[in-house]
């Protein structure tokens, strides 16, 4: 296993102060990056272990915040803070551009090679700065099939991979072919991956508190998933030894 660096970050977003996981890959040499989104519920150790078996991989990885440094257990508090950002572009791009800032700072990030990843809402911020003609090399979301303003997707310049559950009443069929069909009409090189008989997060592990309906851990899918994600990277952001 390669040595990693950890640290945490402090940064200005959406009126709070947010904290972010920030793991480096082992030597002192620039490294592709990789901007990695929470679900509603915001940063979590999960996230924490993703962004560090990133940085196992070769790259400089960012686990960003949600809500300045709170992780919403709360169900009801969660979607009050979480629908009306949904609703607002410019406040998710506001978070994305803030966390962003942050990795492209950090002196072993290569600038020119940053992928967005993101679970939920955290999905949802990666597609809206691809929206915003960010200059990405990939996108990728889990539970994340968020519909933009018209025309807009034509400004994302990267692909974009998304994968949902079958049975993930959030996303349900309607709102796949929505997203789809933007991503189509924009002439987006996307891709969709529906994992059978999975639930809404179902990338993520069981949780303590009580959660929305529709819910549910699915272990192998979730393991799916996480490959497709790190096939993704290794297609649009090559790490170099």
């Amino acid at each position: 296993m390669t040595t990693i660096t950890t640290r945490t970050v402090e940064y200005p977003a959406d009126g709070l102060t947010m904290i972010g996981h920030l793991a480096l890959p082992a030597g002192v040499d620039r490294r592709p990056a990789v901007l990695l989104g929470p679900e509603g519920m915001g940063l979590s150790d999960v996230e924490r272990r993703r962004a560090d078996a990133l940085a196992e991989l070769g790259y400089v990885a960012l686990a960003f915040d949600l809500h300045g440094g709170r992780y919403l257990g709360d169900p009801e508090e969660m979607l009050a803070r979480c629908m009306p950002l949904l609703a607002n572009p410019e406040r998710m791009r506001g978070i994305g551009h803030a966390a962003l800032d942050v990795l492209r700072a950090e002196p072993r990030t290569d600038p020119d090679r940053i992928a967005a990843i993101g679970y939920g809402t955290g999905g949802a911020v990666g597609l809206e700065l691809g929206r915003d003609g960010v200059n990405l090399r990939a996108i990728g979301t889990v539970n994340a099939l968020t519909t933009g303003r018209p025309g807009e997707a034509a400004r994302i310049r990267c692909p974009v991979w998304a994968g949902v559950g079958s049975e993930d009443p959030i996303m349900p069929p309607a709102q796949r072919g929505a997203f789809t069909a933007e991503m189509q009409a924009a002439g987006v090189d996307w891709r969709l991956v529906v994992y059978g008989g999975a639930l809404h997060a179902f990338h993520h592990p069981p949780v303590d508190h009580p959660v929305v309906p529709g819910v549910g851990y699915h272990p192998r899918h979730a393991q799916r998933a996480w490959h497709d994600v790190v096939d993704l990277l290794a297609e649009c952001l090559t790490v170099t030894e």
